[in-house]
């Protein structure tokens, strides 16, 4: 993993507008030897045929591919504009990241950065942190919250088993595994009776040995009864603040409108994007779904994923994005900095969800879109 260091990172800097910001950062990097001086004409151009505005206040310059050869060695400069710079569209970044790097090393570094940075507490936090230590300990994960572990990881569908009790310890030792808790939750979480909340659908937790907010899963191949009631699916949650309302609250609203069967019926990818708020409960809502394999030699780095999103925006549907390889966890896909966290590579299938009265034209747009490569020459 990249490390960054305290010396790369500049709080409280001041610019006039994004090109004079830009100029900033890269003279940043040929003062610590990342490059050479003419590198910022590649910055400028990169920012000339696509915005590097990745959302949430964060912009990530870096060159174009024909300004490689003034890359000495790869690196990063960190520069916070507490009074924000104007990036165009109405957008304004208060952290902007310069990045030089060699062939594609920055890959690997930009889907670590936004990893982190598609959490909009860090973002806020970036903005009035006042140290570098601080800013720093941020851009690295190291005092970020886990905010709510809820992944294909949690998830146990159409398993064999035939009483509550196995549910019940299925969902702990998920959530165990997952380090959201410890010992004792399990030995809570399964010996105390779950509750029904009606339709198939149970929950239970603990109040003891929350370590993180998480939430599991678990769902019988065959449905059975017990206590002559149905048991379909179980919900198991860890709690440490109101985090995990946001689910709770789907779930509710999916029994109230009685569309329980949609996540009895689901996959662990649209069972997961039910649930998360990325898609909309809202029965009479067109959705539609499709999935489309990325063939991009890099996948989905800023410039595709620039692209795909653009395209994206077109729409007035709501869309959600799934990358199918990877953690299942559904993002907005009018997010540029989500759409990145992804870590979508080459092969890799994406699965659409649209929400609207113009889903169908936007999931043919999407498709279209890939299949010429997002802007760049397919192999």
């Amino acid at each position: 993993m990249f490390q960054l260091t305290v010396k790369a990172i500049h709080p409280g800097a001041q610019a006039a507008d994004k090109d004079a910001a830009i100029r900033l950062v890269a003279d940043a990097l040929v003062q610590a030897g990342n490059a050479a001086a003419g590198y910022v004409e590649g910055m400028l151009a990169r920012e000339a045929q696509t915005s590097t505005f990745l959302g949430s206040g964060i912009a990530m310059p870096h060159g174009t591919t024909d300004t490689r050869d003034w890359v000495l060695k790869t690196g990063v400069q960190v520069f916070q504009f507490p009074e924000g710079v104007a990036w165009g569209d109405d957008q304004t970044a208060y952290v902007v990241i310069g990045i030089a790097a060699r062939s594609d090393e920055h890959l690997g570094l930009l889907r670590q950065l936004t990893r982190v940075l598609s959490d909009e507490s860090v973002a806020q936090q970036l903005r009035t942190a006042t140290d570098a230590e601080t800013l720093r300990a941020l851009l690295m994960g190291e005092t970020q919250s886990r905010g709510l572990v809820f992944d294909a990881s949690t998830l146990s569908l159409d398993v064999a088993a035939g009483d509550l009790m196995t549910l019940q310890a299925l969902n702990a030792g998920r959530l165990k595994a997952a380090g959201a808790v410890d010992a004792a939750f399990v030995i809570s979480a399964v010996s105390q009776p779950p509750l029904n909340l009606g339709q198939g659908i149970w929950l239970n937790d603990s109040t003891s040995g929350n370590t993180e907010n998480g939430v599991a899963i678990a769902r019988p191949a065959v449905r059975f009864t017990e206590g002559g009631e149905p048991v379909a699916l179980l919900m198991t949650v860890s709690v440490i603040d109101e985090t995990p309302l946001n689910v709770l609250n789907r779930l509710s609203d999916l029994l109230a409108r009685r569309q329980a069967e949609r996540l009895l019926k689901a996959d662990a990818a649209t069972l997961l994007a039910l649930l998360s708020g990325d898609t909309p409960t809202d029965q009479h809502a067109h959705t539609q779904c499709a999935e489309f394999v990325v063939r991009n030699e890099h996948g989905l780095h800023a410039r595709p994923g620039t692209l795909l999103v653009n395209v994206i925006k077109q729409f007035k549907s709501e869309i959600t994005v799934i990358n199918l390889d990877g953690t299942g966890k559904p993002v907005n896909g009018r997010s540029l900095m989500k759409v990145v966290a992804l870590g979508v590579k080459k092969g890799h299938c994406l699965r659409f969800i649209a929400s609207g009265d113009d889903a169908e034209q936007a999931l043919t747009a999407i498709g279209e879109a890939i299949a010429a490569g997002l802007g760049e020459s397919l192999a």
